[in-house]
């Protein structure tokens, strides 16, 4: 029997997706998880893999065209089945690509290309020490693995780190004149809507709706209870002056604060796991592991990238991780499964100059915190032997909210202590 091909869930808050390109055509053999088609959404793009290995029998949407979630959009037969459906109701093709778009394949049928090689030793440890994603970029960008430095967990190579690998690679000079690099192309900007006239009426994009429904359904889920502390970065700000520019040069990333921040919250939330935990009923979840979400504004809404077990991950990892997802978000190339799974979750009201909000919680998490905007400010400081002084600081407000059914306030105000305590004490390497 065939195998659907359906529009996927694209997370709970998403409930249609336009095809904006098939990868394959009626006749074409495909195989499990491969890149079948790709799809756009209000909040990302992605390519859909195929769901069975087999034939593509026939697609039922056509590029351009907007469908509900769980919609059938086209069947694979299985292999030596012979396709059903007549060529004739093959959606028509878009009009042609410009020049630079390559011709299409040849109906000739290629020549079995010779058996691989036997990996070699050096592969076999590459192997080991990264993931089929990673292995496939790098055998796309002809990479040698060895090159790299992990991040992750006992040395793993992350994807971040050989996409930042790769754009250091773009940015240096070409060494000789003989071997050209190819430039890669970079997705454009969404192209933002008209700005509305005072007095006009607009309807919401879906975006907007979702939004506003998820913070409606937050406030009247959880007891929204905050706390605020204020915490001396000044060690922090001296440290990341004194070395962001080195930072930059050796591993091609930008140096900011929002990895401090991610950094000391990891550390306290192992220290306090109820505050990374969710509500399930009447029982209480406390996660493994700390999927960081990172709220990022965009030009047409908000979303909450999330930066996967992020206390496996080392400060180079978190910074490149962060810069990553957020890049992603604001040219929408952000893949499903990356804005879903927070445990906890981190907005940024400072970078806009707040001095410090109240934020609401990211549902499912107990628990957000809201970072201000580090600005000097005078402070009474107390030396070695009591004696009081007044001194330039600088200084940033954190704001925890949290769901006062599981986190008690006691609890709370322990946990930002100990964030407080660590930002400002900060002895840690960073990279």
């Amino acid at each position: 029997m065939p195998t659907d091909i359906v529009m996927p869930q694209m997370g709970e808050s998403i409930f249609e997706g336009t095809i904006t390109k098939w990868l394959k055509k009626p006749g074409d053999k495909v195989q499990r998880d491969e890149p079948l088609f790709e799809i756009s959404t209000d909040k990302v793009d992605a390519e859909i893999p195929a769901p069975a290995s087999g034939v593509l029998q026939d697609i039922k949407v056509g590029e351009g065209n907007t469908v509900q979630v769980n919609t059938v959009v086209g069947t694979i037969a299985a292999d030596g089945e012979r396709a059903t459906t007549a060529p004739a109701q093959v959606p028509q093709p878009k009009p042609a690509a410009p020049a630079s778009t390559p011709p299409p394949r040849s109906e000739v049928a290629p020549k079995t290309p010779p058996p691989a090689p036997a990996p070699s030793v050096r592969e076999e440890e590459d192997h080991a020490r990264s993931s089929p994603l990673v292995r496939k970029i790098a055998r796309e960008h002809s990479v040698n693995l060895s090159q790299l430095t992990g991040t992750g967990l006992g040395g793993r190579i992350t994807k971040q780190d050989i996409m930042a690998f790769l754009e250091r690679q773009e940015a240096a000079p070409t060494a000789a004149p003989s071997a050209p690099s190819v430039p890669v192309s970079r997705p454009a900007p969404p192209t933002p809507s008209p700005a509305a006239i005072p007095g006009d009426v607009m309807p919401m994009t879906q975006m907007r709706k979702i939004i506003a429904q998820r913070m409606v359904e937050s406030r009247r889920t959880s007891a929204h209870v905050h706390s605020m502390f204020e915490v001396d970065m000044t060690r922090i700000v001296q440290l990341r002056n004194k070395t962001k520019a080195a930072f930059e040069q050796r591993h091609g990333a930008r140096l900011t604060f929002m990895p401090f921040f991610v950094r000391a919250a990891i550390i306290a939330l192992q220290q306090f796991p109820i505050v990374n935990s969710s509500v399930e009923g009447e029982t209480i979840r406390y996660h493994r592991h700390v999927n960081m979400g990172i709220a990022v504004a965009l030009d047409w809404g908000l979303i909450v990238p999330v930066l996967k077990n992020a206390d496996e991950l080392n400060f180079l990892g978190l910074q490149r991780g962060i810069t990553d997802l957020g890049e992603r978000a604001r040219s929408k190339k952000l893949k499903p499964e990356e804005v879903e799974g927070s445990t906890f979750t981190i907005t940024n009201p400072g970078q806009f100059g707040a001095v410090f909000g109240l934020p609401i919680i990211n549902q499912p998490n107990t628990a957000i915190l809201g970072v201000g905007g580090i600005m000097k400010m005078p402070l009474v400081v107390t030396d070695a032997d009591g004696n009081d002084s007044i001194a330039i600081r600088s200084m940033v407000h954190l704001t925890l909210g949290y769901d006062h059914r599981v986190i008690d306030g006691a609890v709370a105000d322990q946990f930002m202590a100990f964030v407080k305590k660590t930002l400002e004490n900060w002895s840690e390497e960073v990279g």
